[in-house]
C-alpha cells in the first residue's frame, strides 16, 4: 500500500516498510470476510481475522517477552492475565470481532495443539491470546460468520511483508473518528550510532473508535476536509494497539513503553471513552525464552532505563501509534455492510497530490 501523502508524524525515522514487520521476523496475516449471508441482503458478513506473530517459528516453544496494558477494560479480550502474570506471549496474537473471540481461540487452540502435541498431554496447557472490537454496525455479528478455520488460515498466511491496511482482516467492519477505519501500522527506529546499534518499534492497530467531531484534523498537516459526512449515531468504539520492538527489555520494562501507546492515541483524539475497550498488548523479540530448559536460570541483556534511548523508545511508542491509527482511518476504503450500510472512507490527499 501506497505511503499517505502529506503525512509526517513525529520527529524519528521510520522502518523501510513503516510497518510492525519492520520488527525482524515479525509476521502479519489477514482474512477478510465480505459477502451477503441472506437473499435480501440484509444480512452480511463484514469482518475478519488478524493474526500478528512474533516470529516465524514455534511460539510455545520459543516464547517472547510480554505485556498487556488497560487504558479502559470495556473489552472481551483473552489471554491478558497470564500474559501480564507470568510475562511472556506463547501464541499468536490474534484480532476479530468482539462474537468472534471463541471461534478464534478455537481455531488457533487448534493450530498451536497441532504444532505441539505435548501441550496437555507431557507437558501444562497454552495460553492464546485475541483481542476485539465491535464491528456490528456493518457486521451481522450475531450470525458468527468467524469460525475457527479462520483464525488457522489468517496464521497460515502471515508474512513479513508490509501488512495491508485499513478495511481488512479484522478490520474490514470497523469505524474510526464516524468514518472507514481498521488495521493501520506504523514504526519507528532508534539509532545508536556510538555503540553501532538500533533498535525498531512497530505498532499495529485495530481502531474503531471516536466520533467526527473528535478528530484532530487541525494538527495534521496534508489532510483535507473530506467531502462525506461521517456517522454522527456511533458507539464509544474500542482500539487494540499491538507494539513490538527488538529492543532488549523486560517485561516491566515493556510494560512501561507499551503505556506510552496512550500518548499516540490521545494525539488523535481519543478521549477513551466509557464503552471503549483499549488495550495495548506488546513484546520484545529480542530475546526467545525456550518452553524447556535443564538450567534453574535464565540470562538477560537489559537496556537502562536511565540511558536517554529509554525515552526514545517512549517517543517511538506515541508516534508510531500515532501514525498507525491515522493509517487506518485514512488507507480504509468505502464499505458497505449490513442492512444496506455504509461508512465513507476519510479524504487522504492533498489536493494536486
Amino acid at each position: 500500500m501506497e505511503k499517505v501523502k502529506g503525512l509526517k508524524i513525529g520527529k524519528l525515522p521510520t522502518g523501510k516498510k513503516n510497518c510492525i514487520t519492520d520488527v525482524a521476523d515479525v509476521r502479519v496475516g489477514h482474512v477478510t470476510l465480505d459477502f451477503p449471508l441472506d437473499a435480501d441482503g440484509e444480512e452480511a458478513a463484514c469482518t475478519g481475522v488478524t493474526a500478528i506473530l512474533p516470529h516465524g517459528g514455534n511460539i510455545f516453544k520459543k516464547k517472547v517477552t510480554a505485556a498487556s496494558y488497560v487504558l479502559n477494560g470495556f473489552g472481551k479480550s483473552t489471554g491478558l492475565v497470564q500474559v501480564n502474570e507470568l510475562g511472556v506471549l506463547e501464541s499468536p496474537i490474534m484480532l476479530t470481532n468482539t462474537f468472534g473471540v471463541p471461534a478464534v481461540t478455537q481455531g488457533t487452540l487448534e493450530y498451536m495443539l497441532k504444532q505441539n502435541p505435548e501441550i496437555g498431554e507431557t507437558t501444562g496447557t497454552i495460553n492464546i491470546v485475541v483481542g476485539e472490537c465491535n464491528d456490528s454496525h456493518l457486521n451481522s455479528i450475531r450470525q458468527f460468520p468467524v469460525q475457527s478455520k479462520h483464525a488457522v488460515e489468517a496464521i497460515l498466511k502471515a508474512a513479513a511483508d508490509k501488512a495491508e491496511e485499513g478495511a481488512v482482516g479484522a478490520g474490514k467492519g470497523m469505524i474510526c473518528f464516524g468514518f472507514k477505519g481498521g488495521i493501520g501500522t506504523s514504526s519507528r527506529v532508534i539509532k545508536l550510532d556510538k555503540f553501532g546499534v538500533q533498535y525498531t518499534i512497530g505498532c499495529l492497530v485495530l481502531s474503531n473508535f471516536g466520533k467526527e467531531e473528535e478528530f484532530l484534523t487541525d494538527t495534521y498537516a496534508g489532510l483535507t476536509e473530506t467531502l462525506q459526512q461521517g456517522l454522527t449515531e456511533t458507539s464509544d468504539g474500542s482500539i487494540i494497539i499491538i507494539l513490538a520492538t527488538d529492543a532488549p527489555l523486560s517485561d516491566r520494562q515493556l510494560l512501561r513503553v507499551i503505556k506510552r501507546c496512550g500518548i499516540g492515541l490521545g494525539r488523535t483524539g481519543s478521549n477513551v471513552s466509557h464503552g471503549s475497550g483499549d488495550i495495548v498488548i506488546g513484546f520484545s523479540t529480542a530475546k526467545s525464552i525456550p518452553h524447556d530448559s535443564e538450567s534453574h536460570y535464565e540470562t538477560y541483556k537489559l537496556l537502562r532505563e536511565d540511558h536517554f534511548i529509554f525515552n526514545q523508545l517512549f517517543v517511538a511508542a506515541a508516534e508510531a501509534t500515532e501514525e498507525a491509527i491515522l493509517h487506518s482511518l485514512l488507507q480504509a476504503e468505502t464499505t458497505k455492510g449490513r442492512k444496506g450500510r455504509i461508512v465513507h472512507q476519510y479524504s487522504n490527499r492533498k489536493e494536486g497530490s
